[in-house]
């Protein structure tokens, strides 16, 4: 059996969906029981979604009379549809387009009978996923030629994170408004979820790092990473995982199908 470990580090539920697409993919390019590596997860920020009314009531408020909703990632999609609980199209008197920055979120919106209806919503994503993040979308959002002094942008999001597109948003002038609609939770550090990792081999061990606040969380758990390997979809991401000391840090386009790509090269080694 394989001796090599490959470690997925998003929260469960994105997990088990990439660990699923790996496993197919390795069976179809001949893995066997010998050669499979183990596959662990370790869900290094648990992400808990806001529910409170007066939540509800703003961001209800807010929909009338926005121009545009920005949601940050497919988290952010989960989180606010479940508040919402109805269809997207009723809480706007005018077709209310939407912006995402990667494929995921995309799934997400379809997921949720959004970009599918009789008249689909008009949703904006940067075309290239090598452009799969915030200043990939406000490059794509500039192409609207909109005059943002008149504009109202919602921007759905978790506590923390980036502010760049609120930011740049505001600075052409836009309204923004931005509602955080789920909380990251770290994994514990004496959770038994951790067990796994201590008695791997590091140096034959590669992590998916897809987020760089739980990449600095990991930092603190005091681990052997110069042996072991990395691959993060963002160079953001790469740059805080050879700040917390991985060994070898490599760079893959945004994507599930990257990541899977970079993985099964990795295996080849």
């Amino acid at each position: 059996m394989s001796n090599k470990t490959i470690v997925i580090t998003r929260p469960s539920g994105q997990a088990r969906q990439l660990s699923e697409s790996l496993q197919a993919s390795l069976v179809d390019s001949g893995f066997t029981k010998e050669t499979f590596p183990q596959i662990i997860s370790l869900p290094l920020l648990m992400i808990a979604p806001k529910g409170d009314d007066a939540l509800l009531r703003q961001i209800t408020a807010a929909l009338k009379t926005a121009d545009l909703a920005i949601f940050v990632s497919p988290n952010a999609i989960e989180c606010t549809m479940r508040l919402l609980e109805q269809s997207w199209q009723n809480f706007s008197d005018r077709p209310l387009p939407i912006g995402v920055m990667g494929g995921s979120s995309m799934a997400a919106l379809k997921n949720h009978g959004i970009d599918v209806e009789s008249n689909p919503t008009t949703v904006i994503l940067p075309q290239s996923n090598a452009q799969w993040d915030s200043e990939g979308l406000w490059a794509q959002l500039q192409k609207l030629n909109w005059d943002w002094a008149t504009k109202k942008a919602i921007i759905f999001k978790g506590e923390g994170g980036r502010d760049w597109l609120a930011d740049t948003l505001r600075h052409a002038g836009a309204q923004v408004e931005a509602f955080s609609v789920y909380a990251r939770v770290p994994l514990d550090l004496n959770s038994p979820v951790w067990n796994d990792i201590h008695e791997m081999d590091f140096a034959k061990s590669l992590w998916l790092l897809t987020s760089s606040e739980a990449v600095r969380y990991l930092g603190q758990a005091k681990l052997p990473l110069d042996l072991a390997t990395a691959i993060c979809p963002h160079h953001n991401i790469a740059d805080a995982a050879e700040q917390i000391g991985f060994g070898e840090v490599f760079t893959c386009e945004p994507g599930d199908e990257a990541l899977i790509a970079a993985t099964q090269a990795w295996l080849a080694i």
